[in-house]
């Protein structure tokens, strides 16, 4: 009884695998154009800028907040041996 279920649960599992898979490969795929093409890549440099300016900032955050955090806890450490009282 119990390996009928899980046959029938594997059986009903790859159907809608199939059906997924065929309902991906009907959908219409978008044409690129040449001129949308060169706007893409004509963009990349200032987004990867862009990232990696938000990136630093970021850094820089975690570091101010992180350094902050040692300062307030690392003399109390050092005293007690790993409480942070």
């Amino acid at each position: 009884m119990w390996n009928m279920k899980k046959s029938l649960l594997f059986a009903i599992a790859l159907v809608t695998v199939i059906l997924v898979s065929m309902n991906m490969a009907s959908a219409d795929e978008k044409k690129v154009t040449p001129k949308e093409f060169a706007t893409a890549v004509s963009e990349i440099p200032s987004k990867v800028g862009n990232h990696l300016k938000n990136e630093w900032i970021d850094i820089k955050e975690y570091q101010a907040n992180s350094f902050a955090e040692m300062k307030k806890t690392w003399p109390w450490n050092k005293i007690f041996k790993g409480k942070n009282d």
